[in-house]
């Protein structure tokens, strides 16, 4: 039987782009999924690298403004391993926050009707509004690119069986059991998201909150075909009403609308009502998509602690991690998460202190 440097538990964007991370530095790696790499919350995000949220926690932000300084190369290495065009947008954000809101990075300006008429012909604001110089990804585009830098890569997925037991021998990580087989490995990360309390021994704190999502396409494509490069977005910027809506513009002329938060436990059903309270919202603010086509309706299962803070480190089990956690900033929280955990996997002291997102202030045997 093989044994790997490294077993990574879960495909999502957090263990993919650690995957990747350790295979830089020689480490053989297995990913361990129960379903095909990137199909839960990852790909169904709705793309922003929100740093400059007022509701972006303090206790992160360090992190989060390390991570979105990582973000374009991380991109571009990705396009380079993996052929995939990922539509990172740094065209910004306008938030229509209070005019008293702090903001947690320097750069956000605030901005008249006047000013946003000229940013943004099609948003029908009510009051003025902010500029935050934020970024967004596809991130669809971007888990299709991280599957296949990680083959490219020559990571082995193992998928199709969720992932029961982290095995241990004398207290130390020595692989995981899943449904179908053994994969021995000397280091041990659980990145199963929302599921990473599902794994035996340790019971993490950790669970889903949903999110329902849908995409909205604004010209006339034909039935059944997805937009072309040559359509446009009808705003330009991401678009946030903070508490009732966002758009996310993507290059191609969809337009991602989201998105609520639910304590539904791992129920993932769709509910129309939800869908068409969130497009009516959208509607608001850029009158012209309540006419456009709903091209797909979808939730995502966003992991989340009780203090809604990352699980990041190493666990009461020797050669045991944790990266999980990440509640509503995964997708920002990735680069900067792939880079301390492969620093703590390898010996290294990370870049980032990790004292407040220890994995132990909420496990327990």
């Amino acid at each position: 039987m093989k044994t790997w440097d490294a077993a990574i538990i879960g495909g999502g964007i957090i263990g993919l782009s650690l995957a990747l991370e350790l295979r830089k530095h020689r480490l053989t790696v297995a990913v361990i999924d129960k379903t095909e790499p990137g199909r839960e919350a990852s790909a169904a995000a709705g793309g922003m690298i929100a740093h400059a949220d007022p509701h972006t926690s303090e206790q992160i932000l360090d992190a989060a403004l390390a991570s979105t300084e990582l973000y374009p190369e991380y991109v571009h290495q990705i396009e380079d391993e993996s052929g995939e065009d990922i539509d990172l947008r740094a065209q910004g954000t306008i938030s229509f926050s209070p005019a008293n809101t702090k903001f947690p990075c320097p750069g956000p300006r605030q901005i008249s009707i006047d000013e946003l008429a000229k940013f943004e012909a099609n948003v029908s604001p009510r009051e003025d509004g902010w500029y935050l110089p934020e970024t967004s990804v596809d991130v669809r585009a971007l888990m299709q690119g991280l599957v296949k830098a990680c083959k490219h890569r020559e990571i082995h997925f193992a998928v199709g069986a969720a992932a029961l037991e982290v095995i241990t021998d004398h207290g130390h990580a020595r692989g995981v059991r899943t449904e179908k087989a053994h994969h021995k490995a000397g280091l041990v990360v659980n990145c199963a998201g929302a599921w990473a309390g599902e794994i035996a021994p340790l019971r993490f704190f950790v669970k889903p909150v949903k999110g329902h999502m849908l995409c909205l396409v604004s010209q006339q494509a034909v039935a059944g075909l997805e937009p072309s490069r040559e359509e446009k977005p009808l705003v330009q910027h991401v678009v946030r009403n903070p508490g009732v809506v966002y758009i996310v513009p993507r290059t191609d002329g969809r337009h991602i609308v989201g998105s609520t938060l639910e304590d539904a436990g791992f129920d993932k059903r769709v509910d129309p009502n939800v869908i068409q309270r969130l497009h009516q919202a959208a509607a608001n603010l850029v009158p012209e998509l309540g006419e456009a086509r709903m091209l797909e309706a979808w939730t995502g299962l966003r992991p989340t602690s009780p203090d809604k803070l990352p699980l990041l480190g190493e666990t009461s089990i020797r050669g045991y991690f944790a990266a999980t956690g990440h509640y509503r900033d995964g997708i920002m929280l990735a680069p900067i998460t792939a880079k301390i955990l492969s620093q703590l996997l390898r010996g290294e002291r990370p870049s980032i202190d990790l004292s407040l997102f220890s994995p132990e202030r909420f496990s327990h045997a």
